[in-house]
């Protein structure tokens, strides 16, 4: 396990609180206003870039196209940037992307067709179902924070067991200074109240970088790579050995 940690400061214990988006309840113009939201604060993070180095080298490495499978990817934002980088540079990728909710694939595929992507993006429970095989690369943007320990080392076994060359897995990493500062932006950025809310609670929810390896070593993934990804987020990179 590598882990690349710098100077340690006193980190608060995690709060865990349900997530407004999360609820089945949420008015579907509501929802969707979220959605854009949640896109924008994407575009400012740029979560690709942090992934980008560890899929080009996935590509660079292939005698064919890769393909790649976003989990809760809600509006698809994560592996539609992917797919923008690859094909600026010239590299063969496919990619997918599911999500439990019906009104985010829908805004997925609507995103797509109009970036003339031949992207699929499906519906699929990623914690009571099995990933689909068939993919080199399983990507999971902003979702592990949403899961008890025990269910986010559930989701990293299977991610390990489906993909054949690749995980990545890219979440906020829970410090001090993080609600403050990712409410703030939120703030700045959008309008939604749902986004507002539950920026701060997902800042409360994340996993420290050392729970992150804790876990992943739990899952199996001793050998696996965990590095900050950008502004109050790790990347964390397991690559399948081969013989």
């Amino acid at each position: 396990m590598t882990l690349t940690l710098h100077h340690r400061r006193r980190t608060p214990a995690r709060r865990v609180e349900p997530e407004l988006m999360d609820d089945p309840r949420l008015d579907p113009r509501t929802h969707a206003r979220a959605l854009r939201g949640l896109a924008r604060l994407n575009r400012l993070s740029r979560p690709d870039s942090a992934l980008w180095p560890d899929l080009d080298r996935a590509c660079r490495a292939s005698t064919g196209p890769v393909r790649l499978l976003d989990l809760a990817t809600g509006s698809g934002d994560l592996p539609l940037r992917l797919l923008r980088r690859a094909r600026r540079r010239g590299r063969s990728l496919h990619v997918d992307g599911c999500d439990l909710s019906p009104l985010a694939i829908k805004t997925a595929q609507a995103r797509s067709r109009r970036c003339g992507h031949d992207a699929c993006f499906f519906r699929h429970d990623v914690i009571t179902q099995q990933l689909p095989d068939g993919y080199d690369v399983i990507t999971c943007c902003l979702f592990l924070h949403h899961l008890s320990q025990e269910q986010a080392i559930g989701l990293l076994c299977e991610m390990k067991r489906a993909a054949r060359r690749l995980v990545l897995v890219s979440d906020l990493r829970r410090c001090r200074t993080g609600p403050a500062v990712i409410g703030a932006t939120s703030r700045l950025l959008t309008r939604s109240h749902v986004v507002h809310t539950d920026a701060v609670r997902s800042a409360r929810a994340a996993f420290t970088m050392e729970e992150a390896a804790s876990m992943a070593a739990r899952a199996g993934m001793d050998d696996a790579t965990i590095r900050k990804g950008g502004p109050y987020r790790f990347v964390l990179s397991w690559w399948r050995k081969t013989s």
